[in-house]
């Protein structure tokens, strides 16, 4: 009789939580009736605006400093013009944020720290050419891609990125970008590539960085189930071995992410079809991949489908934050559920960039969230940028992959640590 006294009580306070929700949106009541989002809000923008949270960034600089950054996109931005990028700061480790810099001209960058200056890297619009950009005080005023000698890295064609790792290997920089001159369509369209530089060379200098071969989809691949591949991640093995790891867009389960090899200095990348494809949880939306020679395993944060029910395709389902550990690259473990929402159609964490901070990992994430303005537009629609700390990573592991008390919002992690 207690046990089912428990539960009914339970199921009350998920029904009265759901039934304050759908008051407060049919009112617009103010934000504050609302579960604030998980982690530390280093942004926001409300869906009203028409100007959407893109494309999270996120560095640790060598003075101790964070900087984060994201890009607008929408129907009220000048995404396919004039993009605007807001860089912020903190000083105390992310526990509070400010803005450092508002950029016009720059979409789907990263943030990375060489030699002493920060480097804000990706296109000058949607679909637009490469740029790159210098700050050498912290963020809070860069350099302007005007021409081949000042950033503007490729003055012709159109490409297509997102926040991805720049990796060191052999005295280079390297950096996974797509062009998008293989068509009109949505990820049909991107050829898998990448860009690379002397570590020692002007990086805002056109002429000192190499381009790989560009590899189209073919169709054909995963018998017919492969659509696009798209933000991929340079990352070397153990043995030395540089590849462009890739986000698969299928239309349905199990979701992948594809290995493209690449020769030692990086200019010529192929892909072998029947060995090439991984099962890879949340490998349908973008995801970063980073080495740990503390454990000797690759690391990532992804979006996974952790309810096979959910209806859409994989890229469209965004309501989990999921820990991934790998030993090899191609067998990938979900060690932990670090973020979750039972709505899949308006909440969201997605595109995680993060670090090493330590014992911890800490990340920026695009998340889809109530907000006392409406919320989100939509689950990829995001209204807030968000910081996370995730203490102890290496010994976190999940009590359960599945959602528990439906209709309740989990708390900030439902990771547990093990030893």
């Amino acid at each position: 009789m207690k046990a089912r006294i428990r539960i009914s009580f339970r199921l009350t306070l998920a029904s009265l939580w759901l039934l304050a929700v759908h008051t407060t949106r049919s009112q617009g009541q103010a934000a504050e009736i609302f579960p604030k989002p998980p982690g530390v809000v280093i942004d926001h923008s409300a869906a009203s605006s028409g100007l959407y949270v893109g494309s999270p960034s996120l560095v640790m600089l060598t003075n101790g400093d964070y900087l984060a950054s994201h890009d607008l996109f929408g129907p009220k931005s000048a995404e396919f013009e004039r993009p605007t990028t807001l860089v912020f700061t903190s000083h105390d480790r992310g526990a509070t944020w400010s803005m450092a810099a508002r950029l016009e001209g720059v979409f789907w960058n990263n943030l990375f720290e060489h030699r002493g200056a920060v480097y804000l890297m990706g296109t000058d619009r949607h679909h637009g050419q490469i740029v790159i950009r210098r700050s050498v005080d912290g963020g809070r005023t860069w350099t302007e891609p005007r021409d081949a000698a000042t950033g503007l890295l490729a003055s012709t064609g159109q490409y297509h990125t997102a926040p991805m790792p720049m990796v060191e290997h052999g005295g280079r920089l390297y950096r996974a970008f797509e062009d998008a001159m293989g068509g009109t369509e949505w990820g049909k369209r991107y050829r898998a590539g990448i860009l690379s530089v002397p570590v020692s060379a002007d990086l805002l200098q056109a002429t000192n960085w190499a381009f790989s071969n560009f590899l189209p989809r073919d169709p054909d691949w995963l018998g017919g189930r492969f659509n696009a591949w798209l933000e991929g991640n340079a990352v070397v093995t153990r043995n030395g071995r540089l590849l462009n790891i890739l986000r698969v867009d299928t239309p349905d389960l199990p979701e992948m992410a594809a290995l493209v090899e690449l020769s030692s200095d990086g200019r010529e990348a192929w892909f072998n079809p029947e060995s090439g494809f991984i099962k890879f949880p949340g490998g349908a939306k973008k995801f970063v991949i980073r080495y740990d020679a503390a454990s000797d395993r690759y690391w990532a944060l992804s979006t996974p489908v952790m309810d096979p029910r959910s209806a859409g395709r994989p890229g469209t389902i965004r309501n989990y934050l999921a820990l991934l550990r790998s030993s090899d690259l191609k067998t990938w473990e979900i060690r932990a559920i670090l973020l979750r929402h039972p709505d899949v159609a308006r909440h969201g964490f997605q595109y995680p960039d993060w670090h090493f901070d330590g014992a911890d990992m800490i990340a920026a994430v695009r998340t889809a969230w109530d907000d006392g303005e409406g919320g989100a537009h939509n689950n990829h629609d995001a209204n807030y940028l968000t910081f996370h700390r995730f203490k102890d990573f290496r010994n976190l592991t999940t009590d359960a992959v599945a959602p528990k008390a439906a209709g309740v919002p989990a708390p900030e992690t439902n990771a547990t640590k093990t030893k």
